[in-house]
């Protein structure tokens, strides 16, 4: 049985792979601040991502180490990214791990990137898109084993950090509206957790055979007019009539003045006013087809977990499950 330490295994693309990765007979390590009380399968370890004895620690003995862990919002980047990715990298060498990375479409400009392939030019023009592709060109550089798979924006049954559950909707309140940050008639690309997770644990398997370095685009779900997400919503609230509002991108310029957060958010909105799609072929050619549940099955089992969707709407899915 082969072991991953995951880092950030309390958050969306972390405990969605540990799920993963079980399933796929692998043992579980997870580390964290603060261990929850219901450990389940996982063995939980408790450390810092920041300290690099932690993590040196917590990675003996693995095959893998996820890196999913990142400082919430964007305070506090510049300072805390590049040690926490500098200590798995230490880690990974000293266990003879590989390490696995979960990428993002900000290393790239999508005014000049329509479609991105793997190996396409990066040329990030954000705060954020910068240190993204300095931690892959770390990695690089390291000569660790490595994945680095990058997807779209994420969402799933777990809150994070992320455009659906920071923005679109509220956590644990019946949708009233929706604030949609797309641009109409512009494309964006989506990320379902949980297909993402199995994607992990497909390549995870076979990663003795991968490159030492690879990389993979995760083409998850193109929203190829800005409501196609939008109109999910609406079918898993069962409100078809909900309103829908566009994002107020001035009002976050203007707040962004005395915010880091969202003066950060605010720089992001050049990837909802360009398409960014994913070019998945390389993946496909790696494991077969990518991972998909429909749409409505995602966004349904998605609210339902973030508690916007009321018991009578949600006990219906259960049953038709």
């Amino acid at each position: 049985m082969k072991t991953i330490l995951i880092l950030g295994a309390t958050g969306g693309v972390g405990g969605e792979t540990a799920a993963a990765m079980l399933r796929h007979g692998w043992r579980v390590r997870a580390m964290a601040r603060t261990v929850p009380q219901a450990a389940g399968d996982l063995e939980w370890v408790r450390g810092d991502a920041l300290e690099r004895t932690a993590v040196l620690d917590a990675a003996r003995d693995v095959d893998a180490i996820l890196h999913a862990v990142n400082p919430p919002g964007y305070r506090d980047w510049d300072r805390l990214v590049m040690p926490m990715i500098e200590n798995s990298i230490t880690a990974a060498r000293a266990s003879g791990a590989r390490l696995a990375l979960p990428g993002t479409i900000y290393n790239y400009d999508p005014r000049e990137t329509p479609v991105a392939r793997p190996d396409s030019s990066q040329r990030p023009n954000t705060h954020k898109g910068r240190i993204r592709a300095a931690m892959e060109q770390r990695i690089a550089e390291s000569g660790v084993r490595a994945i680095i798979l990058r997807a779209g924006n994420f969402f799933g049954p777990r809150p994070g950090n992320n455009w659906l559950s920071q923005a679109m909707v509220k956590p644990g309140q019946p949708v009233r509206s929706i604030l949609n940050p797309a641009t109409p008639g512009v494309g964006h690309a989506w990320a379902y957790l949980p297909d993402l997770a199995e994607t992990f644990a497909r390549l995870l398997d076979r990663e003795a055979v991968l490159p030492h370095f690879a990389r993979y685009h995760f083409a998850g779900t193109w929203d190829a007019d800005g409501m196609l997400i939008a109109d999910a919503i609406r079918g898993a609230s069962q409100a078809p009539s909900l309103p829908v509002r566009r994002m107020p991108w001035a009002l976050l310029r203007l707040i962004g003045l005395f915010n880091v957060s969202l003066r950060e958010t605010a720089r992001m909105r050049q990837f909802w006013r360009h398409p960014l799609a994913l070019d998945n072929e390389s993946l496909v050619a790696e494991i077969g087809a990518e991972p998909h549940t429909p749409l409505d099955q995602a966004m349904t089992a998605t609210l339902a977990a973030l508690g916007c969707l009321p018991a009578t709407t949600a006990n219906i899915d259960d049953q038709a499950a």
